[in-house]
């Protein structure tokens, strides 16, 4: 299969997790809307308000996040892998994804350990990488190293997606060995397994200025429609900093400048959401071609273990664990 039909093949999953994203994202604005309006029309402190229902909104969100998002972005991920390395796809492809997330990730706890110490093991070997900007010194520095750590990060999200599809494809290694053995393919073949790296952030790029531009016309077109409710946020803003003997900056105080912030805030959330639709997974595919590849192409040994075990504490630990088990 070709990285276009995998892709179109797996692209129920995002799609599917696209909707329930809109779901979210519709509570936490409905919490915050129901809670500007009611706390204003009975107490006069419409951004009291604002935040309850802000705070309850992001709480439902991660719960989403937490029990359905993620595994059906780890069945994906799993399928993904299944067409690159197999070359073929079973035709009931989102029953068939959610059964391999349940039947290797038996309890929920497991699934987020390994995740987050997958994540755990690649930010600490990107950190090495952080120190070139700090040697630099003084604000050249800072920017260097901010710069560096934006990358960093969206990479270390691309190759924990791909150790996962590591994780899923091997079923009958444990679920904590193939993370530790995708971890040592990332660094035994890091500097291949990154030759992508200039596609995710042009593609990135271009889909932020054009998909996020339009979203950001459009949200505005529609939210200056309401200046009375941008007027009477300000307010209460400004309230709030006065009390504090503090001054508020403009955008959050005027009202036209609070709802182009807004429209933008807006356009950015909706945007990562399409991007994480449309664009991230064919890039992901690619990537993950790459990552399977080199994984069946390298012969670990305990050496590149014992290698990585002393450039990572939390792989040093989840070896630990393993042995024993």
């Amino acid at each position: 299969m070709t990285n276009f039909q995998v892709y179109r093949k797996t692209l129920l999953f995002s799609i599917v997790e696209f909707l329930i994203g809109l779901v979210a994202l519709a509570i936490l604005v409905g919490c915050c809307t129901a809670g500007f309006f009611i706390m204003n029309k009975s107490t006069d402190r419409a951004i009291i308000g604002l935040v309850i229902g802000l705070v309850i909104g992001i709480i439902l969100v991660v719960l989403i996040n937490i029990f359905i998002t993620n595994r059906i972005k780890a069945a994906q991920i799993g399928m993904m892998a299944k067409g690159v390395v197999d070359g073929k796809l079973p035709d009931n492809i989102f029953k068939e994804g959610l059964a391999e997330v349940r039947g290797r990730f038996a309890k929920l706890t497991l699934f987020f350990m390994v995740m987050g110490a997958i994540k755990g093991m690649f930010r600490q070997l990107g950190r090495a990488i952080n120190r070139l900007g700090t040697a630099v010194g003084g604000q050249v520095g800072d920017s260097v190293t901010s710069v560096i750590d934006s990358a960093i990060q969206t990479v270390i999200g691309y190759l924990a997606d791909c150790c996962l599809g590591w994780v899923m494809y091997n079923k009958k290694k444990g679920v904590a060995a193939a993370a530790c053995e995708g971890a040592v393919i990332f660094f035994k073949r890091g500097k291949t397994l990154i030759k992508n790296i200039g596609r995710i952030f042009g593609l990135g790029l271009l889909s932020l200025v054009v998909i996020g531009g339009a979203l950001f016309g459009l949200g505005y077109l529609i939210l200056k429609n309401f200046p009375n409710m941008f007027a009477t946020l300000g307010n209460e803003i400004q309230e709030i900093a006065n009390r504090n003997g503090s001054t508020a900056p403009d955008f959050v105080t005027n009202p036209t400048l609070l709802t182009i912030y807004v429209a933008a805030l807006g356009a950015i959330i909706i945007w990562s959401m399409i991007h994480s639709l449309l664009i991230r997974p064919f890039i992901l595919v690619g990537v993950l071609r790459n990552f399977m590849k080199a994984g069946l192409e390298e012969n670990i040994s305990e050496s590149d273990f014992d290698t990585l075990e002393s450039k990572s504490p939390r792989f040093a630990k989840m070896r630990r664990s393993i042995k024993a088990s």
